[in-house]
């Protein structure tokens, strides 16, 4: 993918932007006295930086991540905290979501849609389409390793900030008339986060550190040097958590004494440390959780632990430059590029301040590539980063919205292959929602609903009202033919392929005629979230959906024509009850049940044999964009 390395550059004049939100904001006025740090102006301003911790408040925390494993850091100067995240860790295990009572009932819901019965509708819904269980499984923190140093006083010269250019976290400060650093990496290429703690003077670096969490779980000492957190993800809606985890942080001295016993390591008077911490779980894929968790924590931890601290910062960061050094963005600069960052947050709607949205924008591609690797679990809700046992919408993948939402720097800023995860996802979908189009709709080919999670649930979850969407799977595509068109990568088309055949056999198989227009509609399915009438989302056709079954339908080979015979997209204003009144004339034909049916399978008969006659079922290039 020779156009995935190439640089990009964006440069642009001064100009004044909309208000904007990073993390870490406080209610503030322009601070004397607070200049930032030399290694952030060095950077060209790429840096979020701070005059105060985090103290207690985990939004306020600067995130780091190699794609599987992150940390929250805090900054604090009594007690560090690092809540830690590795992205396997989901509450329950491996089960079929799938609701067989849904496929029989499916006639009844779409007369009842039809009917304009649409609270009836929902109602059989909830009882017979509704997942098992009813709702997703949430992505669970592992817990937090807290580093406590001894008391300080004369607490002064406060800074941390967390670089772009290089993802890397400091914290600075001066206790008791030394100034200590400390220094936190995620490391792609060893597969752990390193800290590392210097003073300028020697022999003044000490701490206790020990590992808590909320889940079910152990903590020991397995030798003089390291301590262990092992556990087991949480259990939720009936299902047991299933995903066991083992944590290690170990520390490497130069100088002062260490020991650990019953869970603590304690550290004295040492010249520098490096604290390693490796995280391995159980998780292998969405069907099987008997992964060699201890061993794959205790062997990465162990070659970390023989590379020098410089080699390992510096593999990280040529790591991670390959990917956010591709793009680069310059909107000028004025003086309000001196401010911290929660000052220049306030600040924002009434100061000209162009490096702040530059400085946005580079976050975001940040955050993607700390959350998003090859090999890795695609970035969920809150990307890697969260310390609940039941966040909000449980930390899931949201597909109607914020997966796409998540990914849409991929492409467009030059970060291909932080979009793998999702490619992924979406074939462990084309299993698991076949099953699902299978049993609850009687179709071919493969659905998922507008959520998904470690398990790759694909049935309706969380309610009619809100879950009854089935084309999870043709946005799904669409991304799938972004990506390609973003990439010109025709081996990723072919190997994709498969899945965006399988998007448009469903609806080749589900969409049904409406009865008064005589186009072809999804029925049951709504507009996430949006009532049309009092208590009432399910409908037959909406907007959201006519738009890309016809996307999923021409992606999936549909030359020969079923798009042509969706639906039309009408405005909002049109809802299900004023169908008719709205519609063209139907020349007085009387209705016929069987003529969408007779339809359907015609053009699926010639659609199979386009994509699975002359090639041999090999995927060539589309003739045009959908």
């Amino acid at each position: 993918m020779s156009d995935v390395t190439r640089r990009q550059a964006i440069k642009f004049g001064a100009a004044g932007a909309g208000a904007m939100l990073l993390p870490g904001q406080w209610a503030a006025d322009a601070r004397a006295g607070s200049v930032a740090p030399p290694e952030v102006r060095a950077v060209n301003d790429l840096a979020l930086w701070y005059d105060r911790s985090a103290g207690s408040d985990w939004l306020r925390a600067l995130p780091i991540g190699n794609g599987r494993i992150g940390a929250m850091v805090f900054g604090n100067t009594d007690t560090e905290r690092l809540q830690l995240n590795e992205d396997t860790v989901w509450a329950g295990g491996p089960h079929d979501y799938s609701n067989p009572r849904g496929a029989a009932n499916l006639a009844e819901i779409r007369r009842r849609v039809f009917a304009n019965q649409w609270t009836q509708a929902q109602d059989l819904i909830n009882q017979t389409m509704l997942g098992n269980p009813g709702g997703q499984l949430a992505y669970q923190p592992v817990g937090d390793l807290r580093l406590t140093f001894p008391g300080a006083s004369g607490i002064s010269g406060y800074q941390r900030w967390l670089d772009l250019t290089t993802a890397t976290t400091v914290v600075t400060y001066v206790a008791n008339n030394v100034r200590h650093r400390r220094e936190v990496i995620a490391s792609a290429p060893d597969q752990v986060i390193a800290v590392r703690l210097t003073a300028e003077t020697p022999g003044s670096v000490s701490f206790s550190a020990s590992f808590s969490t909320p889940q079910r779980a152990a903590v020991s000492s397995p030798d003089s040097t390291t301590i262990a957190l092992d556990g087991r993800s949480g259990d939720q809606r009936g299902i047991a958590g299933t995903v066991r985890f083992l944590a290690l942080a170990r520390a490497i001295t130069t100088g002062g004494t260490t020991t650990s016993s019953g869970g603590t390591l304690r550290v004295s008077n040492a010249d520098s440390v490096t604290l390693l911490i490796s995280i391995g779980t159980s998780y292998v894929d969405y069907r099987n959780v008997g992964g060699d968790y201890q061993g794959l924590a205790r062997n990465r931890l162990n070659s970390a632990q023989g590379t020098p601290y410089d080699t390992l910062r510096a593999r990280h960061v040529a790591d991670y430059q390959k990917l956010f050094g591709r793009t680069t963005i310059d909107l000028g600069r004025t003086s309000a590029a001196d401010q911290p960052t929660d000052v220049r947050i306030t600040q924002h709607n009434s100061v000209n301040d162009p490096q702040f949205s530059a400085l946005l924008f580079q976050y975001g591609r940040y955050l993607l590539i700390s959350s998003s690797r090859p090999g890795t679990q695609p970035a969920n809700l809150q990307g890697i980063w969260n310390d609940q046992m039941a966040p909000s919408w449980d930390s899931k993948y949201t597909i109607n919205a914020n997966l796409p939402m998540n990914y849409w720097p991929a492409g467009s800023t030059n970060l291909a292959e932080c979009f793998e995860p999702v490619a992924k996802m979406v074939n462990d979908l084309t299993v698991t929602g076949a099953r699902t189009a299978q049993v609850q709709y009687g179709a071919r080919g493969w659905v998922t609903h507008h959520n998904t999670d470690a398990w790759r649930g694909s049935s309706v979850v969380d309610g009619a009202f809100w879950g009854m969407w089935q084309t999870g799977g043709a946005w799904l595509a669409t991304m799938i033919w972004d990506h390609y068109r973003f990439t010109g990568d025709l081996g990723f088309l072919r190997d994709n392929y498969p899945a965006m055949k399988g998007a448009a056999q469903f609806f080749l198989d589900t969409l049904v005629e409406e009865p008064t227009l005589r186009t072809l509609v999804t029925n049951p399915s709504n507009s996430p979230e949006l009532a049309h009438h009092a208590n009432a989302s399910v409908c037959a056709g909406p907007t959201m959906d006519m738009e890309h079954p016809g996307v999923a339908l021409r992606l999936g080979g549909d030359r020969a024509g079923a798009s042509a015979h969706l639906a039309p997209v009408r405005s909002a204003s049109q809802q299900p009850d004023h169908q008719a009144r709205h519609a063209p004339a139907v020349h007085g034909r009387p209705p016929d049940p069987g003529a969408a049916r007779r339809r359907r399978y015609r053009l699926v008969a010639r659609l199979e044999d386009q994509l699975l006659g002359a090639d041999g079922g090999r995927c060539s290039r589309p003739q045009a964009d959908p």
